[in-house]
């Protein structure tokens, strides 16, 4: 009996201090804000653009494009003279709560990246306790943050979604992109080993057009949103340049994040003769210290699947896929020379090729890490090697072509 009491007192107990409800959020009262775009004016002021979901008109409706012709986002832009006055100034315009747990996407400007930097735009993210660091970060290329935040996509619902899956199947097919969430760049611009690198983002197309809803019902949009080239900091920060499509693949490679992508290699006098479905690859970084000087070996592995034939080869013979794979690894040790040459001509080691000293040669990094970057990262001796293997040559051996004459 005295256990049964004791018991009912303890549960009453546990009620008591049972926090209950007392923090909830109504869906209603909520802006949802799934991106933010941050623009800079000539005057220096920010604008703040922010994408809100729309919940009833996000659910249900056609694919592309929401519940009747309704939007599935509202985009409201707000300016002040720093990030947290322009947050305070939304309320002015927006009738719900702002809502940052669900943003996976921010988007700053070229020209806010150039002038001030990343640090000050970051620092306020950071210190929102709301919002997620591991929210994607782009760079606006060749247009205004602005417009990243308000193109409507015809296939994905949401725009950020859309931005976030593009940089996610490029990165894993392509091979040309790395993806960054805003947790990796706070980490790189903590350390003096590497710099940080963006990939950024453009529209193409009729602003105007692509925000009306009629972007999203046409079989040819008037605008969209591409993937386009990754953005290179300094340690301090700051955009310095952009490294294109065809420059970014030898630094996808040299950073070891390439996931699947192609090579192609010339052969006699046809251009892009073979090409090669890498399936699987692996890049070492191994340091050296010679006199006193780093040197840096580049040794590449590749796995891959040949997909793509443009001359008569006898794929058949061993020693006709040797010479192949012999080509295919001249190509890649010449794309990645060529980033390499394009890291030391522009003083910036994006790549971590210190951070690979440091962690071998601590004590040597500590005499070499304040002159890195002019003076010995210039003159660094870098020395490329890869292996390819062919595995497979598809469902066929010879080209069709062959096989005819063969006949």
């Amino acid at each position: 009996m005295v256990r049964k009491r004791v018991l009912t007192v303890l549960m009453l107990l546990s009620v008591i201090v049972l926090p209950g409800c007392w923090d909830k959020r109504e869906l209603t009262d909520l802006a949802i804000i799934s991106a933010i775009g941050i623009d800079r004016t000539n005057e220096g002021n920010y604008v703040l653009h922010l994408q809100i979901i729309n919940p009833g008109n996000v659910a249900g409706g056609l694919q592309g494009g929401g519940a009747g012709d309704r939007p599935p986002v509202s985009v409201y832009s707000i300016e002040g003279d720093n990030m947290t006055e322009a947050l305070r100034k939304a309320s002015m315009k927006v009738s719900r709560r702002l809502y940052f747990a669900h943003t996976n996407l921010v988007a700053i400007s070229e020209k806010l990246a150039r002038e001030e930097g990343l640090d000050f735009v970051l620092d306020n993210l950071d210190r929102d306790t709301e919002f997620r660091t591991t929210a994607t970060v782009v760079i606006a290329h060749k247009t205004k943050a602005e417009n990243i935040v308000k193109i409507l996509t015809p296939i994905d619902k949401i725009p950020s979604n859309k931005v976030n899956k593009t940089l996610d199947f490029t990165e894993a097919q392509y091979g040309r992109v790395v993806k960054t969430n805003i947790q990796d760049v706070l980490k790189t611009l903590a350390i003096d080993t590497r710099a940080p690198v963006i990939p950024g983002y453009m529209m193409i197309g009729d602003d105007k057009k692509g925000i009306s809803m009629e972007n999203t019902q046409a079989t040819d949009p008037k605008a969209i949103l591409q993937a386009d080239g990754l953005a290179v900091f300094n340690k301090s920060g700051h955009l310095k340049y952009w490294i294109t499509d065809k420059e970014s693949v030898g630094a996808v490679w040299l950073m070891n994040k390439v996931q699947h992508t192609f090579i192609n290699a010339d052969w006699d006098k046809t251009k892009d003769a073979v090409s090669l479905q890498v399936t699987h690859q692996t890049t070492k970084l191994v340091p050296e210290m010679r006199n006193g000087r780093p040197h840096i070996h580049v040794r590449v592995a590749v796995e891959g699947i040949i997909d793509a034939v443009k001359y008569p080869f006898k794929l058949s013979d061993p020693k006709e896929l040797s010479a192949i794979e012999k080509a295919l690894n001249k190509e890649l040790e010449k794309e990645i020379t060529n980033t390499v040459k394009m890291v030391k001509k522009n003083k910036i080691d994006f790549i971590g090729f210190g951070d690979t000293i440091y962690r071998k040669y601590p004590k040597q990094w500590e005499k070499m890490k304040d002159t890195w970057d002019k003076e010995y990262l210039p003159e660094l001796p870098v020395d490329v090697k890869a292996e390819t293997y062919i595995r497979r040559t598809g469902l066929r051996n010879n080209p069709i072509q062959h096989q005819l004459e063969d006949e």
